[in-house]
């Protein structure tokens, strides 16, 4: 993969600082902290590919939740602010629609009801998203978004869908669906073998809580 020149390199700082900005206080578990976890992940994936442009998954993963419609009221407002702030920055128009290709299509509930086909860089950047959705951090974010939301923790007689449109989708019920209407599907969608392999390991941490959560609520144990 194309390596960064110090040019990439300075405006993927002006990036950061701008992802900062907006995300600091996040309470939903899409916070900067989330953000310098996906681009660590995308850089490790990235490393292991010899296509695509290594700035375009790096702003990618910088800026994938800066635009969503789970963080912003107004997503068009966002993500025309992004777009003047890329361009501020003097990045390539070429490299600001190859970020935007992968930032609006990126998510689980953008491919509910189509699939979106994303470049190399984007396969890579959704992968490590998906990557900190699920294991012991992915656990710890899926309750933090739930009580944000005030999301009922667990209720036995709610089965979880196992259909669902995007606007469905967004009207979650209980967190622990949410871990059979996503997370334990993640495994199977991710796009590289790397990301596979990770997932795998971070999926059994998903399946050893379930199981130990339900033994706890049921008290057979």
């Amino acid at each position: 993969m194309k390596e960064l020149n110090n040019n990439e390199q300075t405006i993927l700082k002006e990036i950061d600082k701008f992802v900062f900005s907006k995300l600091n206080d996040d309470k939903t578990g899409h916070d900067y902290a989330h953000i310098q976890r996906v681009v660590k992940m995308a850089q490790r994936l990235a490393s292991g590919s010899d296509q695509g442009q290594l700035f375009v998954v790096l702003a990618s993963a910088e800026l994938h939740d800066v635009i969503d419609e789970k963080i912003v009221s107004d997503q068009a407002k966002a993500e025309n602010e992004v777009r003047g702030f890329l361009k501020d920055q003097d990045v390539a128009q070429t490299d600001i629609e190859a970020i935007f290709a992968i930032i609006t299509h990126m998510s689980f509930s953008k491919n509910l009801e189509h699939h979106y086909q994303l470049s190399v860089e984007g396969q890579i950047v959704q992968d490590a998203d998906r990557l900190d959705a699920i294991g012991a951090i992915g656990i710890g974010r899926v309750f933090y978004y739930g009580g944000a939301h005030g999301h009922t923790m667990y209720d036995p007689k709610i089965a979880p869908r196992t259909e669902m449109t995007h606007a469905q989708y967004r009207q979650n019920e209980t967190v622990i669906n949410h871990f059979y209407e996503k997370l334990l599907k993640l495994v199977d969608l991710m796009n590289t073998k790397a990301a596979k392999q990770i997932a795998e390991q971070r999926t059994k941490v998903l399946t050893d809580f379930l199981e130990e959560f339900k033994a706890e609520w049921n008290q057979t144990k």
